[in-house]
């Protein structure tokens, strides 16, 4: 299993856009095979930070995600909403008990 921070900041004046533009994608992922979460968190003392938190079967998900027109499409105008380049950290885990 794999585990997905992307942090995004987000420029205040845009952010209407943003989360509008974000909550077809979401939607969109959740359907994907081998998605297992996909969600997206705004930071409690940072109103312009937003973290999505992503959990994958495994990486060959991860690459069909990566390829979807809703991606490619969010990540094609991602640029015009954020202030910072994304940073985007990759964890492999694996569920200890249920």
């Amino acid at each position: 299993m794999l585990i997905i921070h992307a942090l995004l900041h987000v420029n205040p004046a845009r952010e209407e856009e943003f989360l509008a533009t974000a909550k077809p994608l979401i939607a969109a992922t959740h359907e994907e095979e081998g998605n297992l979460s996909y969600e997206l968190y705004k930071h409690a003392a940072d109103g312009s930070l937003y973290i999505m938190v992503e959990t994958w079967r495994d990486q060959a998900a991860v690459a069909a995600h990566n390829t979807s027109p809703h991606f490619t499409g969010f990540a094609a105008k991602a640029g015009e909403f954020l202030t910072a380049p994304l940073d985007v950290k990759v964890y492999s885990a694996e569920e200890l008990s249920k």
